[in-house]
């Protein structure tokens, strides 16, 4: 039997949805109700969706090579760059994309990575001995992994696993001469991770983490997996970033604990905190730590902007220059310089690439990797507008990325995209479908945060917990009131599209607001609440309660079925397009089966898309190829074109 045919048999036999049949020349797609494509719109689209984007992952010992994570076939591999614009040299080779990777300290030619299967995001660690080319499974192949951190000397590794019962992450030690031979060093109930090995390797930083407002730091003694507790056992906070100071004596600690904001502190094993970014007034993100203590180095979050900023031993602060409206994502000093702080950013305009900062010189950024734009003119891309409007229920002012395509002619048609998380941020980061919707297809595209969003305090992120998440969808109402009084734009041509938490804000938009919107793009997102919490993977059920309330208790759940899209479709008057990793384990493919069969029960045409080597998302390039284009044909005939009159 084919793989087309395989892919076919699995989805009829796990979906009632009816019609389904392999897309056009992309096996592991199945479809129904999704139009031929025309050959010429793919043309134009794939030219954005062969943007390519660089992320740091880590850095020699010392600072003479990055490891970066990069496509140049389906999935993101790890590459090696030995100098700045050098060529990219691919080190693994898999069909599943690769995640966290480190080179082993002392022996750079040792890697430590982790890799998913098919999206079901049950990660395996590997361990890659560039020698030989050879890389090994050094995990039991099914469980789910991560935070994978080693020894300052080589000899140890330390990582999460959910092998004991299937449901809570414990934290694993193993020597790395030894990996298969790993000892559980926890067994409680939750979300337990390593963050850090002390600088003498006797000690482990350990997160208990219950949700992202609520967590708790640990030093556990390696030789008796003693555990004592760093942060205070009274109240909730955060544990955003955590690495000790180079004598081991103490932590570096973001927090929101002591404010409205994650913020960075010195804090000692006697409790004693010394704060290093108050005076700031934004969420701490990114951490990275010399290992000899004379420098550190931290990115804030200022508006959904990055500012990066080095502090040396004596406390003095200096901001390094970053391209307008960047965005950073992961930081490593190499482990035996000082002088050298590796780094990855991005704009509206430009992709992800990976830097260095000299800090012998100032602060001067270096460009290690310069990423395809898909042949495409980066001066034809259209930049984020930072704009505010009111929330809704007067809640205060709620912040908002717009992108107005060059020239337009007339009002322009809007398409909203909403985060995901819910504790998601819209950033003024570089996305081909923005820029494909924006600068070719000429439609505006607004990224609300709404209430709920990271990165403006911890009373605006737990805005929306539980039952106040009825609230807080006021926010949907109020960005469609916003886009009706902006002269530009045409509030009678407005689209939504949105994945995950994303998904579930497209489908109540949809369904709580009728006639106000005219096409939808709902991508793994969740129709019912209630059912969500029932039947996502049980590793992250609790996790997933504490932001959305818990559906067992009665009165809870009436608010989460009030608010659940499948609960009002006969609301629905937009066109919907449904798109499904069946593999999902976040939100399970019930959620979108169960939106697809309810619309169409009604006389509704539904476009429906399903991955079948896919999970939380479409990860594989010619999955995610197909998916946006059929996306953007959507859009065009929804929105670019005349409405049909039923």
């Amino acid at each position: 039997m084919n793989l087309p045919a395989l892919f076919l048999l699995a989805a009829g036999a796990a979906t009632s949805i009816e019609g389904m049949h392999a897309a056009p020349g992309v096996p592991s797609l199945v479809q129904s109700g999704v139009p031929e494509i025309p050959a010429e719109l793919r043309q134009r689209t794939d030219q954005y969706l062969n943007a390519r984007q660089a992320a740091l992952v880590d850095v020699t010992d010392s600072g003479d090579a990055l490891l970066v994570a990069t496509r140049f076939a389906s999935t993101n591999q790890l590459h090696l760059v030995e100098a700045p614009l050098g060529m990219r040299t691919q080190l693994t080779f898999a069909d599943e994309p690769v995640t966290q990777a480190r080179f082993q300290p002392g022996d750079q030619q040792i890697l430590w990575y982790l890799q998913d299967k098919g999206g079901g995001e049950f990660f395996q660690i590997l361990r890659l001995d560039r020698r030989v080319g050879r890389a090994e499974m050094v995990t039991d192949g099914k469980s789910r992994h991560g935070s994978l951190t080693l020894s300052r000397d080589g000899s140890r590794l330390a990582f999460s696993g959910t092998q004991r019962n299937g449901k809570d992450t414990d934290v694993y030690l193993a020597d790395t001469a030894s990996p298969k031979k790993a000892r559980r060093l926890t067994e409680a109930e939750g979300t337990w991770a390593p963050v850090e090995f002390s600088p003498d390797g006797t000690r482990l930083l350990v997160l208990h983490e219950r949700s992202i407002q609520d967590a708790d730091l640990y030093s556990m003694e390696l030789s008796s997996a003693k555990l004592t507790q760093l942060t205070h056992k009274e109240g909730k906070a955060s544990v955003e970033a955590a690495r000790w100071t180079a004598d081991g004596k103490g932590v570096y600690l973001v927090t929101d604990r002591w404010s409205d904001f994650n913020q960075l502190y010195r804090l000692e094993l006697d409790g004693k905190r010394t704060p290093l970014s108050a005076d700031l007034g934004w969420d701490v993100e990114e951490l990275a730590t010399t290992e000899d203590g004379s420098r550190l180095a931290f990115s804030v979050n200022q508006d959904g902007a990055s500012r990066l900023y080095v502090v040396d031993r004596q406390g003095q602060r200096q901001p390094v220059v970053l391209p307008a409206n960047a965005v950073i994502g992961r930081m490593a000093f190499p482990r035996k310089r000082t002088d050298l702080l590796a780094l990855s950013l991005q704009t509206a305009t430009q992709p992800l690439d990976a830097y260095e900062v000299d800090l012998r010189v100032g602060t001067k950024l270096t460009r290690w990797t310069r990423s395809e734009t898909g042949g495409l003119d980066p001066a034809g891309f259209v930049d984020a507008r930072l704009v505010r409007y009111p929330a809704g229920g007067g809640a205060g002012q709620m912040p908002a990325f717009l992108y107005e395509p060059h020239n337009p002619r007339g009002k322009l048609p809007v398409v909203i995209v909403w985060h995901g998380g819910p504790e998601g941020q819209s950033r003024p980061t570089f996305s081909p479908v923005v820029q494909l919707l924006a600068a070719e297809l000429g439609i505006a595209v607004l990224l609300p945060n709404v209430r709920g969003s990271i990165g403006y305090g911890k009373a605006y992120l737990a805005a929306d917990d539980g039952v106040k998440r009825e609230q807080a969808l006021t926010d949907i109402g109020a960005t469609l009131d916003f886009i009706g009084k902006q002269p530009g734009l045409d509030a009678s041509r407005v689209g939504v599209y949105g994945g995950s938490y994303g998904g579930y804000m497209t489908l109540a938009t949809v369904a709580f607001h009728g006639k106000r919107v005219r096409a939808a793009v709902d991508v793994v997102g969740i129709s019912n609440l209630a059912t969500f919490l029932e039947h996502t993977q049980a590793y992250r059920r609790d996790l997933r309660r504490a932001e959305y309330g818990d559906e067992r208790d009665p009165a809870v759940r009436a608010v989460q079925e009030k608010i659940s899209p499948l609960l009002s479709v006969n609301r629905i008057e937009a066109e919907l397009f449904v798109q499904q990793g069946y593999n999902d384990p976040r939100v399970p493919r019930t959620e979108a089966e169960q939106i697809v069969k309810a619309v169409r029960s009604r006389g509704k045409d539904v476009w429906y898309l399903v991955g079948m080597n896919e999970g939380h998302g479409f990860q594989k390039k010619e999955n995610r190829d197909y998916s946006i284009a059929a996306l953007a044909l959507f859009f065009e005939e929804k929105l670019l074109k005349p409405a049909q009159v039923n």
